[in-house]
């Protein structure tokens, strides 16, 4: 691959690459320390991508720095040699930044670093929620007059952090059935996987607890369970939780309870438009904490799949960490 003048790229060893001169970044400099580009992929970074980070990096100036990683070992170590960069810029989609986030968590620096995202994903349902522009170019530019801001984060009692969305049942279904799809078609794989899962539903015995009320047990099948931090799933093909906001201390959780092919039709345009809530199958709370037992199901976690799930407890993180907000953010309700 062509240098562009930015130095080597790293493809495997999660080193940073220094950046030409430029303007300083004003929240860089405040802080008096640089900010680092992560890449987050499972697999090598094509030529291409690497070529459009290093132009990304060069619009954010000298206090951007390259890291290449394709592992959870190689995120590791680079947040080991990146322990004096305050700045975190996230490269990639929604399944990257949970991997930062857990990561983070994980080491308990989620409160000492601000985070950063340049949408770079699949779908990049944070990226909508939070207002970045989706055209890489565009969301430096916006990085460069971001500010920070303490956001909301969900954490469960099995160590993992959320911080989009938590599907159970059909929408775990459709992530799985969108993942065979995603390479090929793109964003337009979440759609056809929902189409896929939602044709296939049955149902599952669940039983919902928020906040100590029990909404539906498992006398009552359940389409689907989501937990929303954000408003967008499947690449804003749905918005899960319309109202939601990433700073207001509150769980969006959403309970579709399971119904004939026709409802289940008419369930998935409302998805779409945002105006699910008001069907009478449909529960929608504002909570802080959630519970969920009851029969085998897949779960999705800002699109990271786990099987076997029989029981669950998530709860709210208030301002669990500083993130990167654009001040003038772009509406993708459209």
């Amino acid at each position: 691959m062509q240098d562009r003048g930015l130095g080597p790229v790293p493809a495997r060893s999660g080193r940073p690459v220094s950046q030409p001169e430029r303007a300083p970044l004003p929240w860089a400099r405040r802080n008096e320390r640089s900010a680092i580009i992560l890449i987050l992929t499972n697999t090598e970074a094509g030529s291409a991508e690497a070529s459009r980070l290093h132009e990304v990096a060069a619009e954010l100036g000298p206090d951007a720095e390259l890291a290449f990683c394709s592992s959870p070992d190689e995120l590791e170590k680079t947040l080991d040699s990146a322990e004096g960069h305050e700045t975190l810029i996230v490269a990639g989609g929604d399944g990257s930044l949970h991997a930062v986030a857990n990561a983070l968590y994980r080491r308990g620096e989620l409160g000492e670093r601000t985070v950063g995202l340049l949408p770079m994903g699949t779908g990049n349902d944070f990226a909508r929620t939070l207002g970045m522009p989706l055209a890489p170019m565009e969301a430096a530019a916006a990085l460069r007059e971001a500010q920070p801001r303490p956001l909301d984060l969900i954490a469960d009692n099995a160590g993992e952090i959320t911080v989009n969305a938590v599907h159970l049942g059909v929408g775990a279904d459709s992530t799985r059935a969108a993942s065979h799809w995603k390479r090929l078609l793109g964003p337009v794989s979440f759609p056809v996987g929902g189409l896929i899962a939602g044709v296939a539903a049955q149902g599952y015995r669940l039983r919902v607890e928020a906040d100590g009320e029990i909404l539906i047990d498992t006398n009552h099948k359940v389409l689907g369970v989501g937990l929303a931090n954000g408003r967008f799933v499947g690449g804003g093909a749905a918005r899960l939780a319309p109202g939601a906001e990433l700073d207001n201390g509150l769980i969006h959780l959403v309970v579709s309870r399971s119904r004939g092919f026709t409802k289940r039709a008419v369930h998935a345009v409302r998805l779409h438009r945002g105006t699910h809530p008001l069907e009478v199958d449909v529960y929608h709370r504002e909570v802080h904490r959630v519970t969920v037992t009851g029969e085998r199901c897949s779960a999705s976690t800002d699109g990271e799949l786990k099987d076997n799930v029989t029981g669950r407890t998530w709860h709210v993180l208030p301002a669990a960490w500083r993130f990167l907000v654009p001040v003038r953010p772009q509406d993708h309700t459209a």
